[in-house]
């Protein structure tokens, strides 16, 4: 292993657990708590717990996901210069890292209510098994889709205790924008899956079924994300966000095409981070501002 200071070996870690993506999922983990919080108010407490979990469920999921994937990436020109494939970091850091991270998000789950707990392991479970998918299935996408889906589920769980049909319907959103975009981000390396035999929708159907694919997913974003201000009675700020997000999403489609690929980065990062934070924006804003006036933080 390449010998590294202190920070660079912290900025190392980072950059192999892609750290800078959490604001994917953060923010509809959020948004899920904001929308219990309006039936039994959330305390600051809550919230940090939730946040603790949401680092370590991506933490251990990411770094698993590294471990799993070690011996493609250093094949892959794509992705050879991955820390791990390096040495930049070691086999042992990484799983020592899972482990800790696996720790605590059992440990947050515990410190917000037993039935967090209780599905801890389950939720560790389709973090962590999403990393094999591509070995055997072209549906993987829906398998981070699933991962990331857990996100609003937890946090409403988290601060109500109990599950109710609105976060379920907000997870399936959030597995078909993941879905959409990862198939998206998965065009990259069709070439690459195809020769490897690696299963994807892009090395199963080809690039241009693939876009239909990813299109159809974003649209029933769209939809579900409506079934949900329906369900929550949410008002017209709400209905404004889900409006910019359907533009983004198709502005989005506009940057790849099966001809060039060259703006798929773009796509993932800055687009999809628009997404996320827009909704959670457009969401709590909705709540404070056109809700019932009840007091969503117990302090």
């Amino acid at each position: 292993m390449i010998a590294i200071r202190p920070l660079h070996a912290v900025a190392a870690y980072g950059r192999m657990i892609k750290f800078s993506h959490s604001v994917f999922a953060l923010p509809f983990a959020l948004s899920g708590a904001a929308m219990a919080a309006t039936r039994s108010g959330v305390t600051l407490s809550q919230i940090g717990w939730i946040a603790l979990a949401m680092v370590g469920a991506r933490s251990a999921a990411m770094g698993f996901n590294r471990l799993a994937d070690r011996h493609i990436d250093a094949a892959n020109p794509r992705t050879s210069n991955r820390e791990l494939p390096q040495g930049v970091v070691s086999t042992r850091a990484v799983w020592l890292m899972v482990l800790l991270s696996s720790a605590l998000l059992v440990w947050a789950a515990d410190r917000l209510n037993p039935l967090c707990l209780y599905l801890s392991p389950l939720a560790l479970l389709i973090l962590l098994s999403y990393s094999y998918t591509k070995r055997f299935t072209w549906a993987s996408h829906l398998g981070l889709g699933l991962s990331l889906g857990l996100a609003p589920v937890g946090a409403w769980i988290a601060v109500s205790g109990s599950v109710t049909p609105v976060p379920v319907v907000l997870g399936l959103a959030v597995l078909a924008w993941v879905a959409g975009f990862d198939i998206l981000y998965a065009c990259q390396d069709h070439a690459f899956d195809v020769a490897a035999g690696l299963h994807s929708i892009p090395a199963r159907f080809g690039l241009r079924r693939s876009l239909h694919v990813a299109r159809f997913l974003h649209a029933l974003t769209v939809i579900l994300m409506l079934i949900v201000a329906d369900l929550m009675g949410l008002n017209s700020l709400y209905l404004l966000g889900v409006a910019v997000i359907a533009g983004l999403l198709f502005y989005e489609h506009r940057l790849v095409k099966v001809e060039d690929l060259t703006r798929v980065n773009t796509a993932f990062m800055t687009m999809n981070s628009i997404v996320s934070v827009g909704y959670f924006a457009f969401t709590l804003a909705d709540l404070l501002l056109l809700g019932d006036g009840g007091p969503l933080l117990q302090l």
